[in-house]
């Protein structure tokens, strides 16, 4: 079969875009070169950081428009009305910046893959592109083109029956160690360059993350991987074998195995040679589809840029931004398993901001609380520290709720024992925040929970975060065999020493905190005046973990707000109960039991209801829920993304009036 035979693209045409590019090198030239057989697309203008490469680019390609293509520097072009779109085609760890810098300047974006680095700096991209309103496509042409459509429409059509095996590689021998692919410092190796290939076109296949990875790879004497594969695991059972590298030459092929056939394609990502399709099933005779690489529908590039410019007009496209996001979380696994990181992204590097701009606050939105002898504000949200899998994600995400009005955090010697605080420090450090930020510490978790570990947990947290005083601090559990004369006792002294500012308990029964204050009043010692304790819209049934206290019945609800005890509530949004939690669905154990009742669904009803009519998920609803009580709360979030750090701020933007409140807490 010819590619005749295909079906042709019928989709609308699509709006026209004045195009730039950013970066004037041998990639940008196939783009350039295929961008007149685009629907779609014109260059305008060229933009780099050299004015002679872009004067040269712009004299080269300007023939074939029809018109003038500006010459100038990135700032220069981005400020460019008469553009509306950039491809930005520079070295991988260039990529964010300028992506970003043009998010900010209204032009949709075309980037080169890999989008950036690492997952944390691609959170950062899509993220500035959403905030902007222009549309984001990372560049992986092979995805635009008709082959791959057609092989997509052949796995969906159950051709191969239910698929078994994906075996797919994109490996080059470069024939030395020279250039870009070879230095780490601007996030050479294959992995990166082209090993995102085989990775999303088994994840397009699978329709699905993969969920298992294990990997083996070759470090080469600068640094970067030379040769790599990796085993994926997908829901349902089917598994891919990937490969890529720089310095072996790999048949580039994707073979794509059914229980009752085997799907083979050639040339599946340049298609310079022509690609080929060939569908063997048992009983049946082969069926094979061909694309002549001198097609003019074969000029995926001009196809690429269709593609952007159809997302600008609001239609989902072939490789979205959740499909990037996905695909950086794969690479940096994949890069881990082989041992790969680059010296920018060390734990204890000088990261800086992904826009390479200084932080801009914006207060406006977020709401501020007081806790007596803090002496600054605290945000209403307070970020957990945890969940961060490296520096580079923790300082985007971090970044994102500072930037967002978010001064005060939440960590724990216990998370990661002072790992997790040591990346916090880190990025407190490279920002110069410290000032500004609400540092929360907790300590003395089990088995450590007596006044000694506490001590020394204080002090390793306090190096561990770069700084010498906590802001808050609390005992992170309680231990009934040591006298609370005790813990008071040990508290006073380190706040007398300047360590601790104001100091309270989680996961304490009101009881024991009652029975420490009368201890401390009786005794001229300061007492508690934080606890952080599990609440939330849902009644706790059970606590996730031994040692933990609720709040959440009645009694407690009231305790508070006869003390005015600021609450620093954990898993204030009922661990995923308002978001997935479903009557028939009792996979998920602790779920079942920490909330599982009939009147914990009636409420999620009603958070769902309310949502729907406000125009904010249930769990903004929930979180609404917290920060409307009688008594003070600085509800924790500990979101692995800045999609779910978008979801959690949505919640400050509901006004819940005191009927509402009861409403949802089923006291109507």
């Amino acid at each position: 079969m010819s590619s005749a035979d295909v079906s042709p693209d019928v989709s609308p045409e699509p709006p026209a875009l004045r195009w730039a590019v950013l970066g004037p090198g041998a990639i940008a030239r196939r783009f350039a070169s295929q961008l007149p057989a685009s629907r779609s697309g014109r260059l305008v203008a060229v933009g780099s950081s050299d004015p002679a490469r872009a004067r040269a680019f712009a004299e080269e390609f300007a023939p074939g428009t029809g018109g003038e293509v500006r010459a100038g520097g990135y700032e220069e072009v981005l400020a460019d009305p008469g553009v509306d779109a950039v491809y930005v085609a520079t070295v991988h760890t260039a990529h964010a910046r300028l992506a970003v810098a043009a998010a900010r300047a209204g032009k949709h974006l075309l980037v080169e893959k890999p989008l950036t680095p690492n997952h944390g700096s691609t959170m950062a991209v899509v993220d500035a592109a959403r905030r902007a309103g222009v549309a984001l496509v990372e560049a992986y042409m092979y995805r635009f083109h008709e082959q791959t459509r057609t092989v997509l429409d052949l796995v969906r059509s159950g051709a191969l029956g239910e698929l078994l095996h994906v075996d797919a590689s994109f490996s080059f021998d470069t024939g030395g160690r020279e250039g870009r692919l070879f230095d780490v410092d601007v996030a050479g190796g294959g992995i990166l360059d082209v090993g995102g290939y085989p990775v999303t076109y088994a994840c397009a296949i699978a329709g699905a993350e993969p969920t298992g990875l294990r990997a083996v790879g070759t470090l080469g004497p600068t640094g970067v991987d030379e040769f790599a594969a990796a085993r994926l695991e997908f829901p349902g059972g089917l598994t891919a074998t990937v490969r890529t590298g720089v310095r072996l030459a790999d048949p580039e092929s994707v073979v794509v195995t059914g229980a009752r056939g085997v799907l083979t394609v050639t040339d599946p990502w340049t298609f310079r040679g022509g690609g080929r399709v060939e569908l063997r099933v048992a009983g049946e005779e082969p069926r094979a589809w061909e694309f002549p690489g001198d097609d003019p529908a074969a000029r995926p590039y001009a196809r690429e840029a269709d593609a952007l410019a159809r997302a600008a007009a609001g239609e989902r496209v072939e490789f979205t931004p959740e499909d990037s996001l996905a695909t950086a979380r794969v690479l940096d696994r994949w890069r881990a398993a082989v041992g790969l990181r680059y010296p920018f992204e060390r734990d204890d590097a000088p990261i800086p901001t992904v826009s390479g701009l200084p932080l801009e606050v914006d207060r406006s939105a977020m709401r501020y609380g007081e806790v007596a002898g803090v002496g600054k504000p605290l945000s209403r949200l307070v970020m957990g520290v945890d969940n961060q899998p490296d520096l580079a994600h923790a300082s985007a995400l971090f970044d994102a709720f500072f930037e967002a009005g978010g001064n005060t955090f939440d960590t724990s010697w216990w998370y990661g024992h002072g790992w997790y605080e040591k990346l916090f420090g880190q990025w407190m450090a490279n920002r110069g925040v410290r000032d500004e930020v609400v540092a929360v510490m907790k300590g003395a978790h089990t088995p450590e929970c007596t006044p000694e570990g506490m001590t020394r947990q204080l002090l390793e947290s306090l190096e561990n975060q770069q700084h010498d005083r906590a802001d808050v601090y609390m005992l992170h559990r309680d231990n009934p065999d040591v006298p609370v004369g005790e813990f008071v006792d040990v508290l006073n002294e380190h706040a007398d020493a300047g360590r601790i500012s104001v100091f309270g308990g989680s996961n304490w029964s009101p009881a024991r905190v009652d029975e420490a204050n009368a201890w401390a009043a009786a005794h001229g010692k300061r007492g508690f005046t934080v606890l952080s304790n599990h609440f939330g819209l849902a009644e706790a049934l059970d606590v996730p973990w031994a040692g933990c206290e609720h709040v959440t019945d009645e009694a407690s609800k009231r305790w508070l707000t006869e003390r005015q005890l600021a609450l620093l509530p954990w898993s204030s949004q009922a661990r995923g109960f308002f978001a997935r939690a479903d009557e028939a669905d009792r996979s998920d154990p602790e779920l079942v039991r920490c909330y599982y009742s009939d009147a914990n669904f009636e409420r999620k009803r009603r958070a769902e209801q309310l949502g729907r009519e406000l125009g904010v998920p249930a769990t903004a609803v929930a979180l609404a829920f917290v920060l409307h009580q009688p008594f003070p709360t600085f509800p924790l979030v500990g979101p692995r993304s800045v999609t779910e750090l978008r979801w959690s701020l949505s919640a400050l933007r509901v006004e819940l009036t005191a009927e509402q409140v009861a409403w949802l807490d089923l006291r109507d």
